[in-house]
This record gives structure tokens, sequence and C-alpha cells, in this order.
């Protein structure tokens, strides 16, 4: 099964956002994401909704950020993004009235919900400016990772 990377891509798009000076439009995110355009501004149109993008018409237009990265968490893009599966996994249905399904059931809703929670309380947990400061941070290492090589290298 496809995992579905939507919301990485999605929190992908906005730390580019956040790194730019001016708007960013449909077709560039479309490239970053390797997705068509009009998935962009679906996508977008969401956030905007939430109120965590703006979009600007016309030429020299696109799409901004509307709040500081501070104030976003991930469980704020995933739930824009209509809140996803978190899980492929699931129940064996075939034969409801069998104790052994029943049982095995019981045991995996109860193990998916509790793993749900955790998960949804940690995306609840990291904004966008900690993604933002770890991607700097990686930068600087980069750079004098690249510095080093070129002197000694």
């Amino acid at each position: 099964m496809r995992a579905n990377s939507q919301l990485s891509g999605v929190l992908h798009v906005l730390l580019h956002m956040a790194e730019q000076d001016g708007p960013a439009t449909s077709e560039m995110l479309a490239l970053m994401m390797q997705t068509n355009p009009v998935v962009i501004r679906r996508i977008m149109a969401g956030l905007r909704e939430r109120g965590y993008v703006r979009s600007e018409k016309g030429h020299g237009g696109g799409w901004t950020l509307a709040r500081d990265l501070a104030s976003i968490t991930l469980r704020d893009i995933y739930d824009s993004l209509g809140s996803p599966s978190l899980f492929a996994l699931g129940n064996r249905t075939e034969n409801p009235d069998c104790l052994v399904e029943q049982a095995v059931n019981a045991a995996l809703d109860t193990t998916f919900r509790e793993a749900e929670a955790l998960l949804l309380s940690r995306l609840g947990d990291v904004t966008l400016a900690a993604l933002s400061a770890d991607f700097h941070n990686r930068l600087q290492r980069h750079k004098r990772s690249r510095k080093g090589q070129t002197r000694h290298g």
C-alpha cells in the first residue's frame, strides 16, 4: 500500500513559503510537490479557510503565510487536510459473528485508538517554527561541512 505523503508535502511547501520574500504561485508550489496546480489550489484553499495562508490574485500574486510559524502546529495542518487516516492497518470484517475475529478486532481497536491519540498529541506539540529552526540548523551544519570539504578537498 502506498503511503499518503500529503501532510509531509504540504509542510515542505509551507516551510519553503516561509523562506520566500514574496508570494508563491500555485504552479511553483506544484513543482515542489510534483503535482498539478489545481491540487495545490484545493489544498491551499483549505489552509486559507482556516487562516494559515492568504492568496493574492493578479500579476505578482500567489500564496503567502497568514500567521506566524510559531502559531501553527503540525496537527493544525493535518486537520486542514481533512484528518486523513493515520494507519493503513485495519480490522478483518469478513465474519463479524466469529468470536476470534471479535477478540482480535477489540484488541486492535483499542491499540489503534491509543496510538492515534498519542500521534495526534505529538503533532499538536510541534510547530512550523520548530521545523523551520531544525531546517536552519541543518543548513548551517551543511554549510560548515561544505566549507571544510573545500579547504581539505
